[in-house]
């Protein structure tokens, strides 16, 4: 995590979003030829080998839970993935639920195998997955990523992403706050949808949260 020019202030992620219900950025091509596909839970274990996982139960639990996985194969080994999830996710190094309102969706634990990285899978699949939720009627996406995830940062933009907020953690004393601030060239009317998509509520711009024991 990086720090930011505030005392006692970490600057811990940004949150990005793209409408879905207007024309589409141009599709991001892939350094190397690469297959995109909707995978469901019959590539449970595989998905478990890629995302170093010994068990593919989680896998398969995602599944369950409405969870959707988009994959890129290469000569058919499966190298980049990414999950999307409709209703709310919990970040777990954050402490926050994100809460999706109807029409929105939310992208997520994205990988790619690192002998492939640095060939443009990433915003290839992003692209992908973004043309699958437009033609399913979605309008609009979120994505978020750590702030010190620069080649994530690089590859979301590169699929036209816009970031709305970033993510500041604050301590005082044993009080943790999380801020959103919002970019100065972002509408009010998307900042509000951000905040209302991490805390809850759209006039909420932090939130309080619990001390780690």
């Amino acid at each position: 995590m990086s720090q930011s020019s505030e005392p006692d202030t970490q600057h811990v992620g940004l949150f990005w979003t793209l409408r879905l219900d207007g024309q589409l950025p141009p599709v991001t091509e892939s350094g190397v030829p690469a297959t995109f596909l909707h995978a469901g839970p019959e590539l449970a274990g595989e998905l478990a080998q890629a995302m170093g996982l010994a068990d593919p139960v989680p896998i398969l639990q995602r599944f369950q839970q409405g969870k959707r996985c988009h994959i890129a194969r290469v000569a058919d080994q499966l190298v980049t993935y990414g999950w999307i999830t409709f209703d709310e996710e919990h970040i777990g190094e954050l402490g926050l639920t994100v809460r999706l309102l109807p029409g929105e969706a939310y992208i997520w634990d994205c990988g790619t195998l690192p002998e492939y990285r640095g060939r443009h899978l990433y915003p290839a699949l992003l692209a992908h997955m973004l043309r699958e939720l437009q033609n399913d009627g979605f309008r609009r996406v979120w994505i978020g990523m750590d702030a010190d995830n620069l080649p994530s940062q690089a590859g979301v933009a590169r699929a036209g992403f816009q970031p709305i907020v970033d993510i500041l953690l604050t301590h005082d004393g044993p009080t943790r706050t999380l801020l959103a601030r919002g970019y100065p060239d972002v509408s009010t009317q998307d900042i509000q949808a951000a905040q209302y998509a991490l805390f809850g509520q759209r006039e909420a711009s932090s939130i309080t949260i619990a001390t780690p024991r």
